[in-house]
């Protein structure tokens, strides 16, 4: 049966042309991150080029939480996130709550680089509510060892290599995706 009532047919037609607007809409969005998820992987592989795959300087340490770390005997045990940032740095900021959820799930160690002395970084974890294992690097020389460039930088280690690694912004899936690819 036809509409014959104009009335009828604009409504139709109006919500015929608002379906196709959400339907481009949608295909522009999964495009665009489509695009995003190609570029990122792209710069994550630039920019771990020189990273040793394996043979990887090891971190033993104590955290400002008092507990003794050895990076590669842990990931001998199971994956490790390691996480290299800064106070400093605005978009650790954004990564760092991601990585205080992963340590309630995961061994995380994390690395502060040049961030200031024990107590200033003690009084900074405690403001933010940070539990993750955290070692001060307040001259940036764990870092060096790393060749640290970029903050903030996460790894996953398994088995004393190098298993994923990714730098700038990353939400918490994909932390989480990472570590259980590992």
């Amino acid at each position: 049966m036809a509409i014959n009532d104009p009335l009828q047919q604009t409504e139709s037609s109006q919500r015929q042309s608002l379906g196709k607007k959400l339907f481009a809409w949608l295909k522009q969005l999964l495009f665009m991150l489509v695009l995003l998820t190609v570029f990122s992987a792209a710069l994550d592989i630039w920019r771990s080029r020189d990273m040793p795959k394996t043979d990887l300087p090891n971190i033993q340490a104590t955290t400002l939480q008092g507990e003794a770390i050895d990076l590669l005997a842990m990931s001998h045990e199971q994956p490790v996130l390691l996480y290299f940032w800064g106070t400093w740095c605005p978009v650790c900021s954004f990564v760092s709550p991601s990585v205080n959820i992963m340590a309630g799930s995961y061994p995380v160690v994390s690395v502060a680089m040049t961030s200031g002395p024990d107590k200033k970084m003690q009084q900074y974890l405690q403001h933010k509510g940070y539990e993750f294992a955290v070692v001060n690097d307040p001259k940036g020389e764990i870092a060096q060892q790393w060749s640290m460039q970029v903050t903030p930088t996460l790894m996953v280690i398994e088995d004393g290599e190098l298993a994923y690694y990714t730098s700038g912004f990353t939400s918490l899936p994909g932390i989480w995706w990472r570590m259980l690819f590992a």
